[in-house]
């Protein structure tokens, strides 16, 4: 029996849906009992940091404070760049050093308390400096974020796989994709309102400081997650160590399928900003369809995340295959709707539609390949796919990025098709990789 508080054993049980809620696989036996409260306190954990990711989205918030402290349009460009690659890329030298680490919750707990620093830097930037000043010292802090955010993220899936047994991570991992849809709503509701649309510097400040405080939060709260001591083996000489973990890719098969299976289904990520842009082009950039896109995205995770985290506990690769496929279907009947009945797109709904299907399978991307990687493998092998895997898929993302500047030649919803065809191919990869909810990998 579970040594956890009666609450946190009951809210598991309720969240899992099953009647063996305690069952364990794949952890030691002294992990399963402490299950449901680390089960309850990496779900609060990511919650709240998925309310401060909403705070201080760079698709959002931050594009609109560079323009409010009146920094160069051009840096607007390297917010999204910087704030996923930045946390992906190095994670293959980070992980050398986790490797060493019998526990690694306080590396997640140090990520945090740094993501905190970074954000409230930014809100003290917002109010004593303006112009170049300013973005540049936006984009460094943003530079901060992310590598603190890697570090976090390397932490995260290997305490995840330490602490919660196989069939129960995909859940945890859709239900706060769910909670995180709830606050998405929130603010897209927010952007609805009247008069909210042009906030001032200090209004931005407070948000920004208040996403600080939600990552110190969230730091206190996963400290308190009950983690025993794993594998150390290896890390010794960083750069040779990720140099060995790179050649993962040439002898490990599943895993080097997988890793081109995820790098082409980035389509449901990449394609996003080009149906805001299509609706631009078709209907206007009146300030109320942003907030529509923003609703339909979190709506789409509300909705979705919970189903899909628990489709992912029987078959995540299965998950990573309908969803992609479900991706590229929605941009083949974008892309045709646009050729073939252009009078379409200008109606205000269409697109954000599309755009809720859209985020449905991103969602279903998102959760099945975390469960996908989390279940490939155990201890430090566990690691080190997490690591090798976000190094690659940081540099994929930097390269595919331009392919915004297809859309002189093809057109915006030519490149959502281009970008389709990625999502069909990704999808047929998934299918082939072999199973691992059962412990065939």
């Amino acid at each position: 029996m579970p040594r956890a508080d009666t609450l946190t054993t009951s809210i598991y049980e309720l969240l899992v849906n099953e009647e063996d809620a305690r069952a364990c696989a794949d952890i030691p036996e002294r992990a399963c009992r402490e299950t449901p409260r680390n089960f309850v306190l990496i779900l609060i954990t990511h919650f709240l940091t998925k309310v401060g990711d909403a705070i201080s989205s760079p698709k959002t918030v931050l594009s609109w404070v560079l323009a409010s402290v009146q920094a160069p349009p051009f840096l607007v460009g390297f917010l999204v760049p910087v704030r996923e690659s930045g946390s992906l890329i190095p994670q293959l030298f980070i992980g050398g050093w986790v490797r060493r680490l019998a526990l690694r919750k306080h590396v997640w707990v140090a990520g945090a308390v740094c993501q905190a620093v970074a954000i409230a830097g930014m809100a003290l930037v917002i109010i004593t400096l303006e112009g170049a000043a300013a973005g540049w010292s936006l984009i460094g802090l943003l530079t901060l974020f992310s590598l603190a955010r890697g570090l976090s993220s390397v932490a995260s899936k290997d305490v995840l796989g330490k602490t919660v047994p196989k069939r129960r991570r995909g859940q945890l991992t859709g239900w706060s994709a769910s909670a995180a849809g709830l606050v998405i709503l929130g603010v897209g509701a927010f952007l609805l309102m009247p008069g909210i649309q042009e906030p001032d510097n200090a209004t931005f400040a407070i948000l920004l400081a208040a996403a600080a405080a939600l990552w110190i939060l969230a730091a206190a709260i996963f400290g308190l997650i009950e983690e025993y001591p794993g594998e150390t083996d290896g890390g010794k000489n960083g750069f040779v160590d990720a140099l060995r973990r790179v050649s993962l890719l040439v002898e490990d098969q599943p895993f080097r399928r997988f890793v081109i299976a995820r790098s082409l289904l980035l389509c449901s990520a990449l394609s996003a900003p080009y149906y805001v842009l299509l609706t631009r082009e078709n209907v206007g950039s009146q300030s109320f369809l942003l907030g529509l896109f923003v609703i339909a995205g979190g709506l789409a995770q509300l909705i979705s995340a919970p189903l899909w985290g628990q489709f992912s506990d029987r078959s995540s690769r299965r998950v990573m295959a309908t969803a992609g496929a479900l991706s590229a279907a929605v941009g083949v009947v974008v892309f045709f709707t646009a050729s073939v009945l252009p009078d379409v797109l200008a109606h205000v709904a269409f697109l954000p539609l599309a755009y809720f299907a859209l985020s449905v399978a991103h969602s279903g991307v998102r959760v099945g390949r975390k469960t996908y990687v989390v279940d490939l493998a155990g201890g430090n092998r566990r690691t080190d796919y997490v690591t090798v895997s976000n190094s690659v898929i940081g540099v994929v993302l930097l390269i595919a990025g331009t392919t915004g500047a297809l859309t002189s030649l093809i057109g915006t919803a030519g490149v959502i098709l281009v970008l389709s065809s990625m999502g069909f191919a990704g999808a047929t990869l998934s299918i082939g990789l072999p199973e691992v909810q059962d412990g065939a990998a």
